[in-house]
């Protein structure tokens, strides 16, 4: 799995990935690693290639999602269900640190590239699998997206206006979700193989990493049989947190809920009363009042525009914030100061912003090495590293083993 591009020092620098979902919630989690050096083999099948490709807007025939998704990656198109293709994958198997895939449970084992016969090929590899319900249970076997992970796992019930119909995010939240969990599963199976020198595999169920985020929710219903609905803009058990409508028609969203911070935000508003008051001094306080000090902010913010409400919250050191668009965003000094808007020179000499590297790192942030690769870019490359001759690529070019 040597490589024709050489990497920079990122903090993965070294790690040899194979990286075999699709879509979103497997790539994301090769897409963080690659950010930070690590060596990410992207196999896809021939022909189409990942179907994230034509997702959302299309420029010059390819998604501009993609650009994002699959940077720092090298493409390999294999038609898995070829056994020649999947001999190929074993070969990587042997010289790779991480695996990662996203099908849906049985489908590795289908190809004879289940983790038993992995794991034997090569007893270091760390193999991440992210499925809808997880490798083992009764409803392992069912299709699982993210939309339906989001639901199970809790969140779409809380996701509304009181008596609505509950809404989605409006991202694959569920999928990222998975994704970085599997990223930390990644990294604790490396550190834990420096001790044993073996590797492991890592089971994340989509609906398992939205359940994860649920906070105190089974607790509450555990000790009180509390079922918490949906609140809409606020935070529910948590006083004063929600959304407030401007005096020009926006919102501000502002966080008072620490008792500091709640004195603070009464005074700026001309609410003195409230700020004395010992009753409001803590969180279970003001819960139970919850409407009278959203009431007593709605007014205040009824009559200043969104502008004037945040700089005089900020004058006071009370967490607040306009609703971004993404054109707010693009146009936003801190995300421009932070490098979260970042350049990509196009081959058609157009330049594209897609964000930043997450998380900084201050020796060994992650960089931008290259461009998403076009389907199969790196095929031959890949393949005569593995020794596989130019005539032989050539016969399995023709059979549509490769692409």
């Amino acid at each position: 799995m040597t490589t024709e591009f050489k990497h920079p020092q990122g903090a993965l620098a070294g790690l040899k990935v194979v990286e075999l979902g699709q879509l979103i919630a497997g790539p994301f989690a090769a897409k963080t690693l690659a950010d930070f050096g690590a060596d990410v083999i992207k196999i896809e099948p021939p022909g189409a290639g990942d179907p994230l490709r034509q997702w959302r807007l299309i420029k010059d025939g390819t998604s501009v999602w993609w650009q994002v998704q699959s940077r720092n990656k090298r493409s390999l198109a294999l038609d898995l269900r070829q056994s020649e293709a999947q001999a190929i994958v074993r070969k990587l198997v042997k010289e790779a640190d991480v695996l990662i895939e996203n099908f849906r449970p049985g489908a590795m084992e289908s190809w004879g590239l289940g983790p038993d016969a992995l794991l034997e090929l090569n007893p270091g590899l760390i193999m991440l699998r992210i499925s809808g319900y997880g490798q083992s249970g009764p409803y392992k076997d069912k299709p699982g997206f993210g939309v339906v992970a989001e639901a199970m796992g809790g969140l779409r019930h809380l996701s509304a206006e009181p008596g609505r119909l509950p809404v989605r995010v409006g991202v694959s939240i569920g999928d990222t979700l998975a994704s970085l969990h599997g990223v930390i599963g990644i990294l604790m199976a490396l550190h834990e193989k420096q001790r044993s020198g073996l590797g492991q595999v890592i089971d994340v169920a989509l609906y398992e990493a939205v359940f994860n985020c649920m906070e105190s929710l089974l607790p509450e219903y555990s000790a009180f049989g509390a079922v918490r609905g949906p609140a809409g803009s606020a935070l529910p058990g948590i006083a004063p947190s929600n959304a407030y409508l401007c005096k020009d028609g926006k919102c501000a969203l502002i966080a008072g809920n620490g008792d500091s911070i709640f004195k603070r935000l009464m005074a700026a508003i001309g609410r003195d009363d409230l700020a004395a008051d010992p009753a409001l001094a803590d969180n279970a306080g003001r819960v139970k009042r919850v409407e009278e000090i959203d009431a007593a902010i709605g007014a205040w913010t009824s009559k200043h525009d969104v502008t004037e409400v945040l700089a005089v919250l900020d004058q006071a050191a009370v967490p607040a914030g306009r609703i971004y668009t993404v054109e707010d965003i693009a146009a936003d000094p801190h995300y421009l100061a932070r490098g979260m808007l970042a350049d990509v020179s196009m081959s058609d000499g157009s330049v594209l912003k897609v964000p930043g590297m997450v998380p900084k790192l201050s020796r060994t942030p992650g960089q931008h090495r290259r461009n998403a690769p076009s389907l199969g870019q790196d095929t031959d490359a890949v393949l005569l590293d593995l020794g596989i001759t130019a005539d032989q690529i050539s016969e399995m070019r023709k059979r549509g083993i490769v692409g």
